[in-house]
């Protein structure tokens, strides 16, 4: 089985970018907003088994951001640029943070 290490990125980047796509392609934006929901939920499990509450609860500030910082970012280089670059910086951040702990 892969490790907290490797599964909480890969979740925490799905999560962005699949809520999205699912937004986009069903034009049902709460159908969106519950894939991305379902990631994190998932995501914040594994971080909390990786590096307890604390970094689980950073993390998931950090997924939120992610999530509102993409908006703003894709008026500046479009939506799919910007929603591949919040789940990259997410992912990068659940990885670090993860293997600080481990």
């Amino acid at each position: 089985m892969p490790s907290t290490r490797t599964l909480s990125p890969a979740i925490a980047a799905a999560g962005l970018v699949g809520g999205y796509a699912v937004a986009r392609w069903t034009k049902k934006r709460p159908l969106g907003g519950a894939v991305l929901a379902a990631a994190g939920a998932v995501a914040g499990r594994e971080w909390y088994r990786a590096v307890g509450a604390k970094g689980a609860a950073g993390l998931g500030a950090g997924y939120v951001a992610a999530f509102a910082g993409s908006h703003p970012l894709a008026k500046k280089i479009g939506a799919w640029p910007a929603v591949f670059s919040v789940a990259g910086a997410m992912a990068g951040a659940s990885y670090v943070v993860s293997r600080k702990a481990a």
